[in-house]
């Protein structure tokens, strides 16, 4: 069951204080991000795979 411990949802989340510098660094080192960045009420997000497919939501919480 590694990569589906959380039935195929988000089961892990990584917070960042600088979403777009995070995003490019991460899509530079070749992580395989499963959606494009979305801005939402509560901040940035997009979601990516580690290498044993758990699904992380890279965030930046806005700061309203």
């Amino acid at each position: 069951m590694i990569g589906n411990q959380t039935g195929g949802r988000v089961g892990f989340f990584l917070k960042t204080d600088d979403f777009a510098r995070d995003h490019a660094g991460m899509l530079a080192r070749g992580v395989r991000f499963i959606e494009e960045p979305r801005h939402e009420a509560y901040g940035t997000v997009a979601v990516f795979a580690d290498p044993y497919g758990n699904t992380w939501d890279l965030i930046e919480h806005s700061t309203r």
